[in-house]
């Protein structure tokens, strides 16, 4: 299979997919080229009206992953439920998909009994988070934001929304940042979270001071690569002819030589 793949957003330069990708291609004999396109929210349809016959597909980060919608036809089921989408698979078969939700729910697979999460953020990711948290079981589902009326769009996703500054860390069975650098300046974390996941989704500068202060405490922190990886391990499943259900041969060695591209080992 040959063709170009690309991840868009704004800002572009820090993302790691280029590398995930080109190591997966490598593993699967893929003549594929993967690049990074800054690409404003105004900008899209005219890109997307440029692209030929060579492009396989996309992966979208901020601020696109709602703003595609209109622009792309063939919504699966789980991207007109959430209202957004971080990849465009092209070609005959145009459609737009969410690997995000997969992404965070493989990371925290192992969760076992837990029943209150404290989603930090109120943006895309964090609407997917809470939707992986609630395929995970997780009944009360807490949306901690800088400003709570952004979580308006969030819908039953959440069970409560509060201020930031309120998070109930100390009561969380699992705690999901969606904050990008910089923004859990106004956190606390408590004395001691013994054992209590946090999956960090940013990863640039890994550890963020909540990941620092977290671990301290004793907390369990989940890289924001691991998301990453796995979410990219099903767009490979859709950029290769395939579906979200089903994976690929060597999905195992895709797997590996993609943490390995990102220094997970």
């Amino acid at each position: 299979m040959t063709g170009r793949l690309a991840v868009l957003g704004s800002p572009i330069a820090h993302s790691r997919s280029p590398l995930l990708h080109d190591a997966a291609a490598r593993v699967l004999g893929l003549d594929r080229r993967y690049e990074r396109i800054e690409v404003r929210e105004d900008g899209l349809r005219a890109f997307l009206g440029g692209l030929g016959a060579d492009w396989v597909g996309l992966s979208l980060t901020m601020p696109l992953k709602r703003a595609v919608l209109p622009l792309v036809g063939g919504h699966d089921p789980l991207v007109a439920r959430l209202g957004l989408a971080n990849t465009v698979v092209l070609g005959e078969r145009p459609g737009l998909f969410n690997t995000d939700v997969g992404g965070v729910e493989a990371v925290l697979a192992d969760l076992v009994g837990a029943r209150r999460a404290v989603v930090l953020g109120a943006g895309a990711t964090a609407a997917s988070a809470l939707e992986a948290l609630a395929r995970l079981g997780v009944e009360h589902r807490t949306v901690a934001a800088r400003r709570p009326a952004a979580a308006a769009g969030l819908g039953d996703l959440a069970t409560e929304v509060v201020e930031l500054s309120a998070a109930p860390l100390a009561d969380a069975d699992v705690v999901v940042s969606t904050l990008p650098g910089g923004a859990d300046a106004v956190l606390d974390v408590p004395a001691r979270v013994p054992g209590t996941p946090l999956l960090d989704v940013a990863y640039d500068p890994w550890p963020s001071a909540l990941g620092a202060a977290w671990a301290a405490a004793g907390g369990t922190l989940r890289h924001g690569l691991e998301m990453l990886v796995e979410q990219a391990v099903l767009q490979v499943r859709l950029f290769t002819g395939g579906t979200l259900a089903e994976p690929i041969d060597r999905e195992p060695e895709v797997r590996a030589v993609m943490r390995d591209a990102v220094g997970l080992g």
